[in-house]
């Protein structure tokens, strides 16, 4: 897919995920990413490993099942997820989901598709919007994507 045939506009942003969350994600186990605060953004996004490695994760057995097998490459765009909901438990209730965490705001991630190679990128906190030779790199790999 070439840029010329990805839509015009503000139609999608960049999430920067730590590893192993990010494996998690894209192995289609974990459809939520905790957030401290809300997002309003809804719509497509590219899933992006941060630098850093949340080490502590490695020891969770949930993380370490999930992501057993995987590589957790750093610093790289690795697949695209659409964003479809932003919400927080009620207190006093049971989790959405194992991955949700107390306190904190859940992106409802779905559509979820891995790269067959990482895109080398620089991420940012908070969502971004991708520059178009990124775009073009990442939609190079998903031919079959139509927004």
């Amino acid at each position: 897919m070439s840029a010329a045939t990805l839509p015009e506009g503000d139609w999608i942003r960049g999430i920067s995920v730590q590893q192993p969350h990010a494996a998690c994600i894209l192995s289609g186990d974990k459809g939520i990413e905790n957030r401290p605060r809300p997002w309003s953004w809804r719509g497509w996004m590219l899933l992006h490993a941060g630098q850093r490695i949340d080490r502590p994760a490695l020891r969770v057995p949930l993380i370490a099942r999930t992501i057993r097998g995987r590589d957790l490459t750093t610093g790289a765009v690795l697949g695209i997820a659409r964003l479809v909901d932003c919400h927080q438990d009620p207190e006093h209730s049971e989790p959405c989901t194992p991955w949700a965490q107390a306190d904190t705001w859940h992106l409802v991630l779905q559509d979820v598709q891995e790269l067959p190679l990482p895109v080398p990128a620089a991420g940012q906190l908070g969502p971004w919007k991708p520059p178009p030779d990124l775009l073009n790199s990442v939609f190079q790999q998903l031919p079959a994507f139509r927004p």
